[in-house]
């Protein structure tokens, strides 16, 4: 299992956020835009099939429903979310064709008011998926596996230079990450079914 994040730039209407400010006169506001697409490759030289993503984002559902599925400011290199660095929560997710659409709230946070900040000094930002899994190396890319579990879509930046984004390579999840995830999603996920499976072959080939 790998600690995957996956990097796009987050368009988002600058017009509508200033009047929900100008109305409200508070830190919270809504941006609309793209959450991740599937069947293309990305940055990182990945592909997630549309049935994984769409599977997850069904999954996701239960986290937006109990307002759980806050989102973190910046590249957190964690398996679960801090709650000292959230900055937004997603208000809704959903999949049209290839692509997840979604809407994020940016909370009245430290973080979220950075964030304010800096949409409203038009600064671009990006959208960064967050989750744990596989990888097979299909035709030269990355196929992300059915083993795949959404954590959450981060706000990251964006740069000026293209090639100037250097994104983290996948790492495998430490012992005290692989607790943390099924703490997280609960015993009876794929993950944790996954994990034990994996466990046991190794216990089987000692």
């Amino acid at each position: 299992m790998k600690l995957l994040t996956e990097y796009m730039t987050f368009s988002y209407d600058k017009s509508d956020i200033n009047e929900q400010i100008e109305k409200s006169g508070s830190g919270s506001f809504m941006m609309k835009g793209i959450l991740q697409k599937a069947e293309t490759l990305n940055q990182n030289g990945r592909v997630y099939p549309r049935d994984v993503l769409e599977r997850e984002v069904e999954n996701y559902q239960r986290f937006i429903q109990e307002g759980r599925a806050l989102g973190e400011l910046d590249h957190p290199d964690s398996s679960v979310v801090e709650l000292k660095n959230v900055s937004h929560v997603i208000r809704e997710a959903y999949m049209d064709g290839d692509i997840c659409y979604g809407t994020l709230e940016v909370l009245d946070t430290p973080n979220g008011n950075i964030l304010k900040s800096l949409v409203t000094s038009g600064i671009k930002i990006g959208i960064s998926s967050r989750g744990v899994g596989s990888t097979r190396t299909v035709s030269g890319h990355q196929v992300v596996q059915d083993d795949f579990q959404l954590i959450c879509w981060d706000i990251v930046s964006e740069p000026s230079t293209p090639g100037a984004f250097v994104m983290k390579e996948a790492r495998d999840l430490t012992p005290q990450e692989i607790k943390q995830v099924q703490e997280y999603f609960g015993k009876d996920n794929q993950v944790n079914r996954i994990i034990n499976n994996i466990a046991a072959w190794k216990s089987e080939e000692r």
